[in-house]
């Protein structure tokens, strides 16, 4: 069986690969599990001084497999749910991303496509992200159904433009991600690849205990402003979002519908409704 995340060293270099193309590399615990096994693996190995993470096919990855977890309700409890069980669930998937942050060797994200929704959680967990000037990153879920976990949007952008990208669920490109601040680097698509070695290839060259004294002393200063704390909360938040109204909703029309049209609805500027209603049909999502 062809693993989920590719795994690949050479030349100082670990290359870590998202590997579920035909979901655009949709996120799932198996996915997450494997993400920090591989990132612990490398942090093992003397031979590997940096981290490269990308996705194959079409995209970065789409964030979670909601065809799975919306469709199929696998993230909705009954009504009387349970907020820890779900803290511990998405706790556990925070964690298992935020290994690229707090592994002790640096880590490059590699986005080409998207990085949306929770893949931009996984690309956002990286030290450093370059993209491809035409991919999109955002977090769409902020509308409905979602509060990002990693909570690493207030940290990389500030708080106006944080929640210029919460408040909406809107996605910008690699171009304007570049220019706010949310990523190092974004170049034409076809010179991802190059950009990026040449950026591993320079860390490459340095020894890895120096790395890892750079990261510590970054991280901490992150870690004194508060970043676990927040981290807590967006995750307690993101389990309320999808048992509110609104969210349950969400993944009843999703489960009688499915995700596509789901997503036309959060998508498209109409109220969501308050889950006091009948579910809407497709038909009334296509009326004025």
């Amino acid at each position: 069986m062809t693993e989920v995340i590719g795994y690949e060293v050479r030349d100082r270099k670990a290359y870590l690969t998202l590997n579920r193309p035909d979901r655009l590399n949709a996120i799932t615990t198996e996915v997450a599990r494997l993400l920090r096994e591989l990132v612990e693996r490398a942090n093992e190995d003397p031979a590997v001084h940096v981290i490269v993470l990308a996705g194959a096919g079409r995209a970065f990855s789409a964030g979670y497999d909601l065809k799975q977890y919306a469709e199929e309700g696998d993230l909705t409890q009954p009504p009387v749910w349970d907020p820890i069980q779900d803290y511990q669930q998405m706790k556990r998937n925070t964690d298992d991303f935020f290994t690229l942050w707090r592994s002790l060797k640096p880590t490059i994200a590699k986005v080409h496509g998207y990085a949306v929704a929770g893949g931009s959680d996984v690309a956002l967990s990286c030290d450093l992200v370059v993209m491809a000037e035409d991919a999109r990153i955002g977090y769409m879920p902020a509308r409905v159904w979602g509060c990002p976990t990693t909570a690493m949007w207030v940290y990389r952008l500030g708080a106006e433009r944080a929640k210029r990208m919460l408040l909406t669920g809107d996605t910008i490109d690699g171009r304007t991600a570049a220019e706010w601040g949310l990523v190092v680097q974004a170049v034409p698509a076809g010179e991802l690849d190059g950009a990026v070695e040449a950026l591993a290839d320079r860390i490459a060259g340095v020894p890895v205990n120096q790395l890892a004294m750079q990261k510590l002393m970054i991280n901490q200063a992150y870690d004194n402003m508060g970043l676990q704390g927040t981290q807590l909360l967006a995750t307690l938040f993101d389990g309320i979002t999808r048992h509110s109204p609104e969210g349950r909703w969400f993944q009843e029309f999703a489960a009688r519908h499915g995700f596509p049209a789901a997503v036309r609805w959060r998508d498209s500027g109409r109220p969501i409704p308050d889950g006091g209603g009948e579910i809407p049909t497709v038909a009334d999502l296509d009326e004025e």
